[in-house]
């Protein structure tokens, strides 16, 4: 059975976002604007358990973030022993953290009307530099907090991350893994296209390869899974991490592992018509086309995070049918 949205709590002296019944919840949708009960459904979360033991993915979808139409999406999955400890702690500190240095910088301005078209484009590049700023500060000490966590062995557990901040018309997207970020977008003919936001960042990519090889990490496939590359001490076999950033993963941290996401500015126009954010569970059997499919053809914020969720399960039947499934956790925002 999957898990939709449950309602939380902000405190406001803490910035501190805590779901009801923390721990115990994979995903959270938190909706800031909703004061009289007037809620508008602008997307969905759904995560659904695989058969590899417990779920280790979260979620949040906090509207209402930053300004009154403001979103933050952010997807998590963990993966070791204590991997589904670490996607929540980031799940429920990761937007705090990024508000609380943005409120640190200077007033983001947003363009006025008529201005001439190099001041609009300055007036962007400035804003997401402060966002870009944000992120990258932010995820630094987000690493440096877990690894702080006292009893909690984080050596080879962690968890990546793909986030989104939509401002107005600014979508800022931060990376950190192999979760991505799929935008759907209407062309001029009327038909659904996709167009992906975030590289999946794997010890296979070459970049990615040789930064982990100069730090004298190790990068090689097992026998038995020649199509997935993996990162490895230099002298001992162990741990073998898929995916080349993450936070956590402290005993590859001086071996090529970071926990530096790839940040991305995107401007929404009126033909992007929602943005999906889903972990490897997904990826890994549907096309960023057949995603976006999906929800095009679903056309129900609400349902949408589902229906690709078990468009998903169904796609790992058919695909392989004798592997342990993986979990699977999808953020569908509409953004018209």
């Amino acid at each position: 059975m999957g898990i939709c949205g449950l309602v939380s709590c902000i405190s406001s002296a803490s910035f501190e976002i805590q779901p009801v019944d923390f721990g115990n919840e994979n995903v959270v949708h938190y909706d800031d604007n909703n004061i009289n009960g007037n809620k508008q459904v602008i997307g969905s979360v759904f995560s659904q358990q695989g058969n590899k033991g417990v779920n280790q993915d979260s979620a949040i979808l906090y509207q209402g973030y930053g300004v009154e139409n403001g979103v933050f999406g952010g997807v998590f999955d963990g993966h070791g022993k204590n991997g589904q400890v670490v996607s929540k702690f980031v799940m429920n500190k990761l937007p705090s953290l990024l508000m609380k240095y943005i409120l640190s910088l200077p007033k983001i301005t947003s363009p006025k009307q008529n201005v001439k078209l190099v001041d609009e484009e300055s007036v962007k590049n400035k804003n997401f530099n402060k966002w870009k700023e944000a992120c990258l500060s932010s995820f630094k000490v987000m690493d440096k907090d877990i690894r702080s966590l006292e009893k909690l062995d984080c050596s080879c557990s962690g968890t990546t991350a793909v986030v989104a901040i939509r401002q107005d018309d600014d979508l800022i997207i931060a990376n950190l893994g192999d979760s991505r970020a799929v935008l759907g977008r209407k062309t001029q003919e009327g038909v659904i296209e996709a167009v992906q936001l975030t590289t999946d960042l794997k010890p296979s990519l070459p970049s990615e390869a040789e930064r982990i090889r100069n730090c004298d990490g190790r990068v090689l496939a097992l026998k038995e899974e020649p199509h997935i590359q993996r990162v490895w001490l230099p002298d001992e076999d162990v741990p073998g991490l898929a995916m080349s950033r993450a936070f956590g993963d402290f005993m590859l941290k001086n071996y090529g592992i970071i926990s530096k996401p790839d940040v991305s500015y995107h401007h929404t126009s009126p033909y992007d018509q929602f943005l999906v954010l889903a972990t490897d569970g997904v990826w890994d059997v549907l096309s960023n086309d057949q995603v976006v499919s999906i929800v095009f053809a679903t056309n129900n914020a609400a349902a949408a995070a589902e229906a690709v969720v078990q468009a998903s399960l169904d796609a790992w039947k058919l695909k392989f049918p004798n592997s342990k499934r993986d979990d699977s956790t999808v953020i569908c925002l509409f953004l018209q």
